[in-house]
């Protein structure tokens, strides 16, 4: 774990909002546009502690638990990307959000990726990270040893949670230090990360995740198959995922610009939050569209020396 001061953190209000069938528990912050931010596994909201403050300065920040996550709901089912993008259009129409730029994350990608092929007149920026899209073309590289190892041991019902109660902490904290190359995380954001995911309950919605990934996938193909991605959108990658999502993207969108950040653990808005708001910030200001080409590099600089 990593002792660094903490930053500076906006006035944070946590929401209790209806949605879809659940009560979301969401962070909000600032005001201005709206821009939503999606967590990924094993996070919830306070996965953006770095980068609400910053953004709360010119945006009005949301930030949910997803479904089964946190303070959100403990629902039975509905871990499919389709039913956690219909969880999200609902929390921008109970706060009153026609439109909003996403940015996801991890597990957040495929649902932001979704509700932007289903609704493109509401997402009017996309910033997705670290992610495999289902089964789109792109990443056969990256998956030509298999996929990750915990992919099969979530996938399998009631395992995980079996063997890993009374070890939640312990799990929890591999991810963590994994995530970020080593470094680790604020002493504060572990522990209540651990305490996210301890118990049976709590991991079964966690691996509930991995158990929806096949009818995500096929929720993926049917919306490519229909929509082409037309939200400018930036994919930005780490290690180890690097250029495989935007690989992923580039035959479905019609403006996108790819960017990865070196010497960066997975858990990007952690790990190298600066180098994070350097390319999100002047992309969220941009106008309607993007350039689109082979490979864009944005004119941000991305620091490549070791955080203090």
């Amino acid at each position: 774990m990593a002792d660094t001061p903490q930053p500076r953190i906006a006035a944070i209000e946590l929401r209790q909002i209806e949605t879809n069938g659940i009560r979301a528990n969401v962070a909000i912050a600032g005001s201005g546009p709206a821009v939503v931010l999606l967590h990924g596994f094993p996070h919830t909201w306070r996965l953006w502690s770095e980068i609400i403050d910053p953004l709360s300065g010119h945006y009005r920040v949301i930030a949910p638990d997803l479904r089964g996550f946190g303070d959100t709901t403990r629902a039975s089912d509905g871990y499919d990307a389709g039913t956690l993008a219909t969880d999200i259009a609902g929390i921008l129409d109970a706060l009153g959000e026609p439109t909003a730029a996403v940015v996801a994350i991890d597990a957040g990608t495929p649902v932001a990726v979704l509700l932007a092929l289903r609704h493109p007149d509401r997402v009017r920026r996309l910033v997705v990270m670290e992610a495999l899209l289902g089964l789109l073309p792109g990443a056969e590289d990256f998956l030509a040893s298999g996929p990750p190892w915990w992919f099969g041991f979530h996938a399998v019902p009631g395992l995980a949670e079996t063997v890993l109660l009374g070890h939640e902490a312990r799990y929890i904290e591999w991810f963590l230090t994994t995530g970020t190359r080593g470094r680790g995380v604020r002493t504060d954001i572990h522990d209540a990360f651990v305490q996210a995911y301890t118990g049976a309950d709590a991991l079964r919605c966690a691996f509930s995740y991995y158990r929806a990934l096949p009818t995500s996938a096929h929720q993926i193909d049917h919306a490519v198959a229909a929509n082409r991605l037309t939200t400018p959108t930036l994919a930005i990658g780490a290690h180890p995922v690097g250029e495989t999502l935007e690989r992923q993207l580039r035959p479905i969108a019609d403006n996108l610009v790819g960017q990865v950040i070196p010497d960066c653990g997975h858990i990007i808005p952690l790990d190298r939050p600066q180098e994070l708001l350097n390319l999100m910030m002047p992309f969220l200001a941009e106008g309607p569209t993007v350039r689109s080409a082979d490979r864009i590099q944005l004119d941000v600089p991305v620091a490549e020396h070791p955080r203090p």
